[in-house]
């Protein structure tokens, strides 16, 4: 895996090429560490990543909330979902609805409701 990390501003768009699992899980957190504290958007552009194991998961909702000023915090979103990393998303929107994953989703994807 590689990662691309472009920064307009305070937006970030970090792209990382490969699988992401617990593997490269260290790498994708260093790339989110290594920003700077101006940086109060980050996007995860996921179109090169094929295959997301619950290790994404726990990336897209453990993004640090540092911001340059206290009472802004990061704001996170999801662009580019392949079909895989797209239904894992959704299913953990569906499971565990108290959890920010459904504010992660497409504005054309709602979660299922859970019976």
């Amino acid at each position: 895996m590689y990662i691309t990390t472009t920064t307009n501003g305070t937006s970030v768009r970090i792209v990382p090429h490969g699988t992401i699992d617990y593997a490269t899980l260290p790498a994708l957190r260093a790339a989110l560490n290594d920003l700077s504290a101006a940086v109060c958007d980050v996007t995860w552009d996921l179109h090169d990543a094929v295959f997301m194991d619950v290790a994404g998961l726990h990336l897209l909702s453990d993004t640090p909330p540092h911001a340059p000023h206290p009472e802004r915090q990061r704001t996170v979103a999801v662009a580019g979902l392949a079909p895989q990393p797209l239904r894992l998303l959704k299913l953990a929107a569906e499971l565990f609805p108290t959890r920010a994953f459904a504010r992660l989703l497409p504005a054309d994807v709602t979660p299922d409701p859970v019976p």
